[in-house]
């Protein structure tokens, strides 16, 4: 069973780090450029809105963390890893929920953002964008997707590191390490 949940493990630490690298290579290479007015051309790309900046920052770092737990999981499978157990169990817990929670928001934030790009907002006097960059407004809204896949996938990965965690406490005494 033990072998079979580290496979698991490994098998969504990929997929997350595929989707990761996806949601930000769809956000970070996007760009159209429409002209504006006779000659004056207006290019679309992620830095125009922050939101999109951070969610790369965001899945670029979640997908490079995920990469080291793996080589941490490596390591240990070959015995080159000699650290409390049950310490790096409560790190690695709480790190995975931290990147899932923090993908979590920047998709939420950038979803957001979007959703302001296609309606406008007229109390402020702010364009609908997607009227006019339609194409690079399809693609975030594919990589939000992705974004929101990935989160799944990592909530998922946090769902083994609790197990890992809790599995070393008694189920009668709240919070007391098992004694055998």
């Amino acid at each position: 069973m033990n072998l079979e949940m580290a496979r698991g493990e490994i098998c969504l630490r990929v997929s997350a780090i595929l989707v990761l690298i996806i949601t930000a290579c769809l956000v970070a290479f996007d760009t159209q450029t429409k002209v504006v007015l006779l000659s004056y051309e207006k290019k679309a790309t992620y830095k125009d809105m922050k939101a999109l900046k951070i969610l790369v920052y965001v899945t670029s770092a979640a997908a490079g963390y995920n990469m080291l737990q793996l080589c941490k999981i490596s390591a240990c499978s070959r015995g080159n890893f000699k650290v409390s157990y049950i310490g790096m169990a409560w790190i690695c817990f709480l790190l995975d929920q931290m990147a899932a929670y923090l993908t979590f928001g920047a998709n939420t934030a950038a979803l957001t953002a979007s959703m302001l790009a296609v309606t406008g907002a007229e109390a402020f006097e702010w364009m609908k964008v997607c009227d006019k960059f339609t194409r690079f407004c399809d693609q975030i809204g594919g990589a939000v997707l992705c974004g929101y896949a990935a989160f799944i996938l990592m909530a998922l990965i946090s769902t083994f590191s609790a197990h890992k965690v809790f599995r070393m406490y008694s189920p009668k005494w709240f919070l007391r390490l098992k004694t055998n």
